[in-house]
């Protein structure tokens, strides 16, 4: 597979990486097996997808000790991205930044993830009672003690939150400019997909101006640019789709134009083409600095997304793909 590289660390990961939470988070939880999960993630590596994104507030916990029975096998097939400052409670999650916790949070994921030094650490969502510049700075700590190898930051992409006139990722801007004065940033992870595309107004360049790396989020719309979800079908209560505006019936009926797109595009290309791939393919074609990180926890996905790769889309293609209308239903 093509390789990409991260940051000013230089680092290097294959072109597609494998977002692991679907195996213990956010989603049916009646459909998640271990077994099969471990498969999926053996088969990212056969692949060259080497970029394992898992976070420890996923299960919580769990996602990073099922990561870490991989790692333990194949540690140097693999690019290990986790993230922290979110702890999960009942009904909730509350952010956490501060430096002694960030240290010991960092300690409990190396152990869980079975390693000695975790490729990417990432800040998950910054803590409001506390400067980033602390957290950040603790962070930067453990780079320096060989427990980490680069530093990146999740991006906030609440609609609601923003300042009257103010672009969705402005915020996620002041505070990334913020930070770099403590620390460099190898790594931003945002939401960027043809139904969500917002990053590529601002956030995008930021990256691409300064050599940073660009995870991209839920490349695949969370299902609905695969084409294999039914309108009205209706989602498990547990499921994070159940709770999305984009999810109802109403709204994936009125979005099956983009499929529609998408779908058109792959029979270009040919019949072993998918909507899917083309999904991906829009995404990597937005840079070489950027690396979609589809989650998954099936091995037939797997293969499927890591097939995007070498998917080339045509000027034609990309400027069809531009014109598919806006989705409807507020993501947030």
């Amino acid at each position: 597979m093509e390789r990409r590289t991260i940051g000013a660390a230089a680092l290097t990961v294959g072109a597609v990486g494998l977002g692991c939470m679907p195996m213990s988070w956010a989603y049916s939880a009646s459909r998640q097996r271990g077994a099969e999960s471990l498969r999926a993630v053996h088969r990212a590596l056969d692949l060259g997808s080497t970029l394992l994104d898992t976070a420890d507030m996923y299960g919580p916990f769990t996602n990073e000790l099922l990561v870490g029975r991989v790692l333990k096998e194949r540690r140097s097939d693999a690019f290990v991205s986790t993230k922290v400052g979110l702890l999960v409670g009942e009904q909730h999650t509350v952010a956490n930044g501060r430096p002694g916790y960030v240290k010991r949070a960092c300690d409990a994921s190396l152990r869980r993830l079975q390693t000695d030094v975790i490729d990417l650490y990432q800040l998950h969502r910054a803590d409001p009672e506390v400067p980033v510049e602390e957290t950040w700075g603790a962070m930067a700590e453990l780079v320096r003690a060989g427990k980490v190898r680069a530093l990146g930051l999740c991006a906030v992409g609440a609609r609601g939150g923003r300042r009257s006139g103010s672009r969705l990722h402005d915020g996620t801007i002041r505070r990334l400019e913020r930070v770099q004065q403590v620390f460099p940033v190898s790594a931003v992870q945002a939401e960027l997909s043809v139904w969500s595309p917002e990053a590529l107004e601002s956030l995008l360049p930021w990256c691409e101006a300064r050599g940073v790396g660009f995870l991209a989020a839920m490349p695949l719309g969370n299902g609905f640019l695969t084409g294999t979800l039914v309108p009205g079908e209706g989602f498990e209560p547990d499921d994070v789709r159940a709770r999305h505006p984009r999810f109802t019936a109403e709204m994936m009926a009125a979005n099956q134009p983009i499929v529609a797109g998408l779908r058109r595009t792959a029979e270009r290309h040919g019949g072993d083409v998918t909507p899917a791939q083309v999904a991906l393919a829009w995404v990597l074609a937005q840079g070489r600095h950027v690396i979609p990180v589809p989650g998954t926890k099936r091995e037939r996905w797997v293969t499927e997304n890591a097939g995007a790769a070498a998917l080339r889309l045509t000027p034609q293609d990309l400027t069809e793909l531009s014109r598919l209308p806006a989705a409807r239903g507020s993501w947030d």
